[in-house]
């Protein structure tokens, strides 16, 4: 931005008067000033004048229920300070004028306005990575639209659509996106903004690798459309980007002529080794000669496998295969030694392969040729047919099923870890197997993907070196048998054990506390691209600050410093503390 156009912004009557107070009003607190009540209360008269200068088509928010609801999230672990107001625009220009707007506010007051902006799409977050305590929170849902151009095989999409919404649009033309989450009541912009992954991730790539063409919203309010050709940088910047460079407005999906019919498969294993071996070598099939999906599950051998949703699905279900009794053969002593403080644990593993109707009478002994070089449990094979939405919906049935019963709406201290092949059998040795005694409810999913199927100029980061890594997914909840706590604990446990160990561990949606841990997490030359690319398109650190991974407000002379000369240009600082979970004035 030119100097003459900030100067052009604060002269503005409308501008001036609301930034110059807010600017005061920042100076007392940071003075040190006496009688904090009465300046907190200004401030906040000050924010909420300065928000209302702002000119938008849709409605600014400040009190309420959508203002209560943007404080917590789907995890309920992190309830922090509501956000000063929340904006639901009736257009991407609406967002643009907000983080502009703040953003111009910052370069004229040398960052004393520290005002960030989160995008919200579904609350689906854990940690609170989508809250905005005493800044905006921009309610992304109501940003709908989809448009399929069925010729070219693609959808654009705006960026609060849900992807159960996108399926049936789609659909409708009888074509369907090539990758997909396992539930499908997100939105767009927020699993694109993380990566998207589901048992297809091995044959098609995450989401992010299914995307033609973006519209961006940048921490500096530029409303830019990019794609591979076009602004590639800011493109690859925001896929897994974790909203750090822009809110994803639009995405242009690719999208392939849809099955109609799904043949679903379980298959049971008492051999951590046939299970790993066999995922493995599923995903080693070319496209055309392999299932469409893959994913993996441990169970406790003290379980009842058929005693969930997932298993009311399979109809009719073998009553005789259980994780009990005779059905599972018993361990042996070499595959399943643990030592003294062992968990009897099984897997099980769940395939399909898509179809249309009209190959239903082949479809059978096609799969049945599929499973035949698998090394599972010969009699625990068993199988569903559903059609394609039905299946790509399951979840949703579960999610019915938990409301009913109130244990939807409740914390979820979920981890996900990226594991590389190399380590897979280690992490099943030591965490499946000794330290998941207490394990609460809910499912724990592993599954490979191909690191072919990645981008690696996406931001998202994955375990480095290695041609396959898994998805290790603890989706728990508490229980009578593993309070909150005590599984986020041993969550803890097990990063610990990740990092003595060496496994050279990714998280998946996460949750790290300062640069330090970021920039593990990411990798030098990774870390180096995000940080030069935080500089370019957030130089004020507006957006997604739940993250902890940069700060606002910080001295601008600093910042090249602060990242130790990674570019030229000025950066923000980073986060120097652990990120604090509970708000003070909560």
């Amino acid at each position: 931005m030119q100097e003459n156009d900030v100067h052009e912004w604060v002269s503005d009557s409308r501008g001036s008067a609301m930034l110059l107070l807010l600017i005061i009003s920042r100076l007392l607190v940071a003075l040190g000033a006496t009688f904090q009540l009465q300046i907190s209360s200004v401030l906040n008269d000050a924010e909420c004048a300065f928000l209302k200068s702002l000119a938008f088509e849709g409605a600014l928010v400040f009190e309420g229920a959508e203002v209560s609801e943007a404080s917590v999230d789907f995890g309920k672990l992190a309830r922090l300070a509501p956000p000063r107001a929340v904006l639901k625009p009736a257009s991407v220009q609406d967002i643009g004028s907000l983080v502009r707007g703040i953003y111009k506010a910052a370069v004229a007051s040398n960052n004393n306005v520290a005002m960030t902006v989160a995008a919200r799409g579904h609350g689906h977050s854990i940690h609170g990575q989508a809250q905005a305590p005493g800044g905006v929170v921009v309610d992304m849902t109501a940003l709908r639209g989809i448009h399929v151009m069925a010729t070219e095989l693609y959808a654009d999409v705006r960026g609060g659509e849900l992807w159960i919404d996108v399926l049936q649009a789609t659909l409708r033309e009888g074509l369907a996106p090539k990758s997909w989450t396992d539930y499908l009541y997100l939105t767009v912009g927020g699993t694109l903004s993380n990566a998207g992954i589901s048992g297809q991730a091995f044959l098609h790539g995450p989401q992010i690798s299914n995307v033609r063409q973006l519209e961006v919203v940048t921490g500096k309010g530029d409303v830019v459309v990019c794609s591979e050709k076009e602004h590639s940088d800011l493109f690859y910047a925001a896929l897994g980007g974790l909203g750090q460079f822009g809110i994803i407005t639009s995405a242009r999906i690719a999208l392939e002529p849809a099955p109609q019919r799904v043949k679903w498969v379980r298959v049971l294993y008492s051999d951590f080794d046939n299970f790993r071996k066999d995922q493995e070598y599923l995903i080693s099939q070319p496209l055309g000669k392999s299932f469409d999906y893959i994913e993996g599950f441990v169970v406790s051998n003290s379980e009842n496998l058929l005693d969930n949703w997932r298993s009311s699905l399979f109809a009719p279900a073998h009553e005789g295969i259980r994780t009990q009794g005779d059905a599972i053969p018993a361990a042996s002593s070499q595959s399943r030694s643990g030592g003294a403080n062992s968990t009897d644990v099984v897997y099980y593993l769940e395939v399909t392969k898509n179809y249309r109707e009209a190959e239903a009478n082949c479809i059978h002994e096609k799969v049945s040729a599929m499973l035949a070089p698998l090394h599972c449990i010969p009699s625990s094979i068993y199988s569903t047919d559903i059609s394609y939405v039905d299946f790509l919906n399951r979840v949703h049935v579960g999610e019915q099923k938990l409301r009913a019963k109130g244990l939807w709406d409740i914390p979820h201290p979920w981890l996900n870890l990226f594991i590389p092949a190399s380590k897979i059998v280690e992490f099943d040795a030591v965490v499946f197997r000794r330290m998941l005694g207490k394990r609460g409810s809910g499912p724990i999913i592993i599954y490979p993907m191909n690191r072919n199927k990645w981008d690696a100029r996406t931001s998202v980061a994955i375990p480095e070196g290695e041609d396959v890594f898994y998805l290790v997914a603890l989706l728990r909840s508490p229980s009578e048998v593993a309070s909150t706590e005590e599984l986020l604990q041993q969550n803890d446990a097990i990063l610990h054990f990740c990092r003595s160990a060496g496994i050279g561990e990714k998280l998946y949606l996460p949750r790290l506390s300062g640069a330090a841990q970021w920039r593990t997490q990411m990798g030098d030359t990774k870390w180096a691209t995000f940080v030069r690319r935080k500089a370019l398109y957030d130089p004020s650190a507006i957006l997604s600050a739940g993250h902890s991974i940069f700060r606002s407000n910080y001295n601008r002379n600093e910042g090249v410093a602060a990242y130790n000369n990674y570019d030229s240009m000025p950066a923000p600082a980073l986060m120097q503390y652990p990120f604090v979970w509970h708000h003070p004035n909560s």
